[in-house]
């Protein structure tokens, strides 16, 4: 996107006033930091932060110490999240106090409970604008106010939109975030997400639809659709198309593109989004399916609303359907009241679903939340206990899984340089990670590659041009 264009979209989403009069004060070379915690939503959201600090006159820096203006995208999943944000946070202090007109915001997830703004402005007074998750659009505002004067703004209002309209800066010129839906209906007894990011919106097919186009015409390769719950799209569009119909209308994009998609709650996965993936043209042979737990008594207090036999039927016909599946997880251990019963139940379905990789954590009390006051807290030393069995059974079988893979060919997106020279860093069609010799110049593109050596967390490979040369 042009600077032209993004100040066209601020002024669609109503903030051009703001990004002009930023514009225009702001000196040449006027900088702005951001940092992003959490998961992918954040990423994105981050993106559109950067594109609206772009269309006000600042520069983007990956040095804290160089910047006007310090962001801080927060998270507030995990417990270890918060910590770190409050961490770095605290080692700002001094930078603040050398720099009297440096502008320090708070924003995201965390600063969305008025519990955590609070403290924000108890302990951390250098901080100037603390903004909740609804009000994305006014950052260009609250600096302006800042720079005029004002010493401390915050703002935790609203309760929705889609922020249509707004400026987008992507780190990346081959992957891109493209969201669908905002919020989530669900509420896991565990999880903060409705409380902080809302009820779920949908934002509307055609709208998705042209996004996406525009990125495939500007060159991306990787398109991956985003959603607490992708599964449940099309609420409130009033327009009849569900999660499978919209990836059937981006996999009918002329282009030589990929298409991911995250998060699929399992009680809403259908047959119908499994024959889509399978039948796809861009769509990756690729499942994100969080479990949370294997037994059926935990995953009825997590209000998941599925059982341990539902899900493995799920991952089943998945498999049956979707060739070459990869299939990851997520996985909470030492949930209030599990016992060592219930953590064999999850240890037995992991070796039956036999998944690729797996992202897991220790329970951590969320404020607010149902869980955080329930009865029988595991202890801290049960729950790293369990967690180190779970990831030792998780890594024989992504070594042995992946044993699978040595001498298949692959169509691999190069998407990185490594640490090692004359090396490249790239993503199956699973989005498995794999390293292969190959010139700096092949970033950005697919490749036909034959695996040559697996380990559990990584592939590795030749070229098939020259593993052909190497065998003759």
């Amino acid at each position: 996107m042009t600077k032209n264009d993004d100040i066209k979209a601020c002024r669609d989403a109503g903030v051009a006033e703001y990004c002009d009069l930023l514009a225009a004060r702001n000196a040449p070379g006027a900088k702005a930091y951001v940092r992003t915690y959490g998961c992918q939503q954040n990423e994105s959201d981050s993106e559109k932060i950067r594109g609206m600090l772009a269309a006000a006159g600042y520069s983007v820096t990956e040095d804290a110490g160089d910047a006007d203006v310090l962001v801080y995208n927060t998270c507030a999943i995990r417990e270890h999240a918060e910590n770190r944000v409050f961490g770095n946070i605290g080692e700002i202090k001094h930078l603040r106090e050398r720099r009297k007109d440096l502008i320090v915001v708070l924003c995201g997830c965390m600063t969305q409970r008025e519990q955590t703004a609070e403290r924000v402005r108890r302990q951390y007074p250098f901080v100037n604008i603390i903004l909740g998750t609804f009000v994305l659009p006014r950052l260009p505002e609250y600096i302006w106010r800042c720079l005029n004067g004002e010493k401390h703004i915050t703002d935790l209002s609203g309760s929705g939109g889609t922020n249509e309209g707004l400026p987008v800066l992507r780190e990346s010129r081959i992957k891109a975030w493209l969201p669908v839906m905002y919020g989530c209906d669900n509420f896991c007894s565990y999880c903060v997400v409705p409380y902080v990011r809302g009820r779920e919106r949908s934002r509307a097919p055609g709208t998705v639809e042209a996004e996406a186009r525009r990125l495939v015409e500007d060159g991306y390769k990787e398109i991956t659709l985003l959603g607490q719950n992708v599964n449940s799209y099309g609420k409130g569009t009033g327009e009849g198309v569900n999660f499978a119909g919209l990836l059937r209308m981006v996999d009918g994009i002329d282009g030589d593109f990929i298409i991911r998609f995250m998060t699929s709650h399992p009680k809403d996965a259908t047959d119908e989004l499994i024959e889509t993936v399978a039948s796809g043209k861009h769509i990756a042979p690729q499942l994100h399916l969080p479990v949370q737990s294997g037994s059926d008594r935990i995953l009825a207090a997590m209000n998941r609303r599925y059982t341990a036999e539902k899900y493995l039927s799920l991952v089943s016909r998945a498999r049956e359907r979707i060739p070459g599946l990869t299939l990851t997880t997520d996985v909470i251990v030492g949930f209030p009241g599990e016992t060592e019963e219930d953590f064999l139940d999850t240890l037995a379905l992991v070796r039956e679903a036999e998944y690729d990789s797996m992202f897991a954590f220790c329970y951590s009390p969320r404020p607010g939340t149902p869980a955080a006051e329930m009865d029988g807290q595991v202890p801290h030393e049960v729950k790293t206990e369990r967690f180190a069995r779970l990831m030792s059974l998780q890594e024989e079988i992504a070594q042995r899984r992946n044993l699978n893979l040595v001498g298949r060919k692959m169509r691999v997106l190069l998407d990185g340089v490594s640490s090692r020279a004359g090396r490249l860093t790239g993503r199956t069609p699973g989005n498995l990670l794999i390293e292969v010799e190959a010139p700096e110049s092949m970033v950005g593109t697919f490749a036909d590659i034959i695996v040559d050596s697996a380990r559990a967390w990584q592939l590795t490979g030749a070229l098939e041009e020259r593993s052909c040369r190497a065998g003759t």
